[in-house]
C-alpha cells in the first residue's frame, strides 16, 4: 500500500509540473517578441544563444563539465570547512592546536586541482582542435572588415565578366529601422550560407583590428591588417544569426553588425543567381 500510495503522489507531482510547463511555454509563445527566435542577443542576456553549429554544441558541452566540476568543488569545499570548524571547534577539541601540519591532507589538496584540470584539458583541447583546423570546404567567403562595415567576397563564384560576388554591409540607421528590424543589428545585405555546408571564412581587415564573431555557430576570429585568419562553420539549421564586431575598433565599434543567413541550397542558388544580375 505504501508503495501505491507514493507513486500515486509522485504522479501528482508530475502533473502538476507538467501543467506548469506547459503554461509558460503558452505565455511564452503569447508574450515573447517574436524576434527572439532570431538568435539575436536579448536584454541582459546572460547565458548562451540557442547553438546552431557542431562547435557551438561543442561548447556548450564543455561548459557543462566545467560547471559541473565548479558545483562540486564549491560544495565539498563548503562542506569540508563547516565539517573542520565543527569538528574540531577548540571547545570540542582542544588538543588541535598541537598539529603543526598534515603531510597526506597537503598532497591531497594539491593532486586534487591537477587531476580536475588534467579531466577538463581534454575536451578543451579537443574543441580548440575542431575550432582552428579547416576540413575540406565547400564553401570559401573572404570578410573583410572595414571602420565600420564589412565587405564579403565569394570567390567561387564568378560571373561571365570574371568577377566574383563581392558586396558591403553596412548597419540600418536607426532612422531607418521597420517593423521587424532590429535596432543595431540589422543591415542592408546579409551574409548569406547554404545549411549543412561547410564554409570557410577568410577574414582580415584593411585598416584596424577587428574580430568577426556570430554566437549562435561558434565563430569568433579576429580581422587583421595585412593577414589571413581563418575559419569554418556548418549551420545545422536555417535561420537568421546576428553578431557583432568584438574587438574595439574605433568610435563606431558598436556600429558593426553581422547579419548571417541559413538557408537551403536551392535557396542559396536562387540568392546567388539574385545578385549575380544586380
Amino acid at each position: 500500500m505504501k508503495i501505491k500510495r507514493t507513486s500515486f503522489c509522485c504522479l501528482i507531482i508530475e502533473d502538476y509540473f507538467l501543467h506548469k510547463i506547459l503554461m509558460f511555454n503558452i505565455l511564452n509563445n503569447l508574450f515573447v517578441p517574436s524576434y527572439l527566435l532570431n538568435d539575436a542577443p536579448e536584454p541582459w542576456q546572460i547565458g548562451f544563444q540557442d547553438g546552431a553549429s557542431p562547435v557551438q554544441e561543442g561548447i556548450f558541452e564543455l561548459y557543462d563539465i566545467v560547471f559541473f566540476y565548479q558545483i562540486m568543488i564549491v560544495f565539498g569545499v563548503v562542506w569540508l570547512i563547516s565539517f573542520i570548524g565543527i569538528k574540531f571547534h577548540h571547545k570540542n577539541a582542544p588538543i588541535t592546536h598541537h598539529i603543526s601540519h598534515g603531510a597526506l591532507l597537503e598532497t591531497v589538496w594539491t593532486l586534487a586541482p591537477v587531476v580536475v584540470l588534467i579531466i577538463i584539458a581534454f575536451p578543451s583541447f579537443k574543441l580548440l582542435y575542431l575550432t582552428d583546423e579547416v576540413f575540406t570546404p565547400s564553401l570559401t567567403v573572404k570578410v573583410v572588415g572595414h571602420q565600420w562595415y564589412w565587405s564579403y567576397e565569394y570567390s567561387d563564384f564568378v560571373n561571365e565578366d570574371g568577377e566574383s560576388l563581392e558586396f558591403d554591409s553596412y548597419m540600418v540607421p536607426e532612422s531607418d529601422v521597420e517593423d521587424g528590424q532590429l535596432r543595431l543589428l540589422d543591415v542592408d545585405n546579409s551574409l548569406v550560407i547554404p545549411v549543412d555546408t561547410n564554409v570557410r571564412f577568410v577574414v582580415t581587415s584593411t585598416d584596424v583590428i577587428h574580430s568577426f564573431a556570430v554566437p549562435s555557430l561558434g565563430m569568433k576570429v579576429d580581422a587583421l591588417p595585412g593577414r589571413l585568419n581563418q575559419t569554418s562553420t556548418i549551420a545545422e539549421r536555417e535561420g537568421t544569426f546576428y553578431g557583432q564586431c568584438s574587438e574595439l575598433c574605433g568610435v563606431l565599434h558598436g556600429y558593426m553588425p553581422i547579419r548571417l543567413e541559413a538557408v537551403s541550397p536551392e535557396k542559396y542558388l536562387e540568392w546567388m543567381n539574385e545578385m549575380a544580375d544586380e
